[in-house]
């Protein structure tokens, strides 16, 4: 039987949680986190697997650089053969066994004599570029085991992963189907969910919020009042519990049209503003039509369609919330 999606996230995320990493006095050594979150990003941003030797020393060796905080040097081999010893990175190209990754010099020299090609796992690669919901989990699993104390977010930066767009699906992974609108249209529209599914879908969302929580936000980490990760994350949440429906209820508007990534063409609002100190979290955030959020935002009756959405947005996370438990 194939795979699934959750049955590869959830081996790819024990693979990751069982890596072993040296250790210092002030926390585990960075060099495999590093190199999985760049492998990340460039899954992410569906390029090239896999790279010539000499390209991927140059990148990770630069990230080592500039983000190792526990003595680590800028040595790409040690974390690549030991992603490879796991599973988790492919070599190709070269002759003969890969040797471990224990050494210095000979392992330099085995890289510079073979020059291998390598990347990412294919399997892998291909999960964290269609996943939104893989992706935030190996980047908080990373980010909770090994950052403590730490502030990752200029390395997510580098590497691509810190913005709202993170927890997004890749364009065209979500099934579709062709209806006739209301003007005798064809338009693609995403396969909608069952009741069942969208619940499960909201509260596998939300479980992720809740562990982030838990082991400390980045907001806690670094004193930075935004996390788009943890809005992105939430963002998610929304849409699956929206099942593509404007969620204010004098409305009920679903847009005809669709993205590119086959989500329907709704915006998801923090209903108090998150600037002035509105929560990041579903119970008090909406996905609204372009009409509604526009009166939201700007309206006369802003401030009564707001109180209207704050009521309706607890209901419909309570609800959700309830029928994933029952």
């Amino acid at each position: 039987m194939p795979l699934t999606d959750t049955d590869r996230s959830e081996d790819f995320l024990r693979r990751v949680r069982g890596l072993k990493a040296a250790r210092t006095a002030n926390g585990p050594r960075l060099y495999q986190p590093i190199t999985l979150l760049w492998a990340v990003g460039r899954a992410r941003r569906g390029e090239a697997r896999t790279l010539a030797w000499a390209d991927t020393d140059e990148a990770i060796g630069a990230l080592l650089k500039r983000h190792g905080a526990r003595g680590e040097r800028p040595r790409p081999d040690y974390p690549v053969l030991a992603l490879h010893r796991a599973g988790l990175w492919t070599l190709e190209g070269h002759v003969g066994e890969v040797p471990t990754a224990h050494g210095d010099s000979a392992l330099r020299n085995w890289f510079a004599e073979q020059r291998p090609v390598g990347g990412l796992a294919e399997p892998f690669h291909d999960l964290l570029h269609r996943s939104g919901h893989s992706r935030v989990s190996v980047i908080e699993a990373l980010l909770t085991t090994y950052f403590a104390g730490l502030d990752p977010v200029p390395l997510l930066e580098d590497t691509g992963l810190y913005d709202e767009g993170v927890a997004d699906d890749a364009a065209g992974s979500r099934a579709q189907e062709t209806v006739v609108d209301a003007a005798g249209s064809r338009v693609h529209e995403p396969v909608a969910d069952s009741a069942v599914t969208a619940a499960a879908q909201y509260e596998k969302w939300c479980r992720l919020l809740d562990d982030r929580a838990e082991t400390g936000e980045v907001r806690r980490r670094t004193g930075r009042r935004n996390d788009p990760v943890r809005s992105a994350v939430a963002r998610r949440a929304v849409l699956a519990r929206s099942r593509g429906a404007c969620e204010n209820p004098a409305c009920g508007g679903r847009p005809a049209d669709v993205t590119d990534a086959g989500e329907p063409i709704l915006e998801v609002d923090h209903i108090m503003d998150l600037a002035k100190g509105g929560p990041d979290h579903p119970s008090r955030m909406a996905a609204l039509c372009p009409n509604c959020h526009a009166v939201k935002t700007r309206g006369r009756s802003r401030e009564t369609l707001r109180a209207t959405l704050l009521e309706a947005a607890l209901a419909a996370h309570l609800r959700m919330r309830g029928a994933a438990d029952g």
